[in-house]
């Protein structure tokens, strides 16, 4: 495609008096895996809200594959192929990680709920083919032999993993990783590291939001700072790492 997958433009957001993302702008291209970065209460997941469509802008304007998604509902925004996932892990402890992701494959299925109850052979090729797709993607992020564990009886990485693949499931262009590294140690993050890895190797792209600096100059290509809801940076890591602005911003001192 001609320009980028997303543009985000002058994007804004006051939750009364309190201006919590100003006139932000910034482009995320196909295949990319961008950072994004900043002190807490900087913006940065009120920003993930935004372009996943569960918080509307103040003002500014979502352009996604083409699209303008600033007012579309989040079913419609993952119909075009943005997914995300969330700080809090929400789960169906019953479920087991393959129910799980096969159940977000229900929103790429190409037959209805009628159909798929009359088990027509469509239907049925289909539930197969999906089937198949859910291991796939738990195989992807190293959960395949846990695919019959329910999401009660894996750790938390696991779980944070799970959500992940029940992202990937939808068949996004965009992936939005709202703290994925939350509560994993260092080998987690090393595997989770190749998982977004083999994720931008399928032509997906990638936004992390991440606190782990380690995490986020070893995956990714490009990386933008916020502070106080503004960017302040938009660089390659190893300029993001020297910028004093950034260096003030996680300090509190000049440098």
């Amino acid at each position: 495609m001609v320009g980028p997958l997303l543009a985000v433009r002058n994007l804004d957001k006051r939750f009364g008096g309190v201006h919590a993302v100003k006139s932000l702008s910034f482009d995320i291209h196909p295949g990319e895996v961008v950072g994004l970065i900043g002190p807490n209460g900087s913006g940065k997941s009120t920003t993930v809200n935004l372009i996943s469509g569960t918080t509307p802008p103040t003002s500014g304007s979502l352009v996604f594959n083409g699209l303008d998604i600033t007012a579309t509902s989040i079913v419609q925004r993952v119909a075009a192929g943005l997914a995300r996932t969330f700080q809090t892990t929400t789960l169906f402890g019953e479920f087991s990680l393959l129910d799980h992701v096969a159940l977000a494959c229900h929103s790429r299925y190409l037959h209805t709920s009628w159909a798929d109850a009359l088990r027509r052979p469509a239907a049925k090729s289909e539930f197969v083919k999906q089937m198949s797709k859910a291991e796939s993607i738990l195989e992807m992020v190293g959960l395949a032999e846990s695919a019959h564990l329910t999401g009660s009886e894996v750790s938390s990485a696991q779980q944070r993993l799970l959500m992940i693949a029940t992202a990937l499931a939808t068949e996004p262009k965009l992936l939005l990783l709202d703290e994925p590294a939350a509560g994993m140690v260092a080998k987690e993050r090393m595997e989770l590291t190749g998982i977004i890895r083999r994720i931008r190797e399928q032509g997906i792209a990638v936004m992390v939001i991440e606190h782990h600096m380690a995490l986020i100059m070893e995956v990714c290509e490009r990386i933008a700072v916020l502070n106080f809801g503004q960017k302040i940076a938009d660089d390659l890591p190893e300029v993001i790492r020297a910028n004093p602005a950034v260096i003030e911003a996680y300090l509190g001192a000049s440098v």
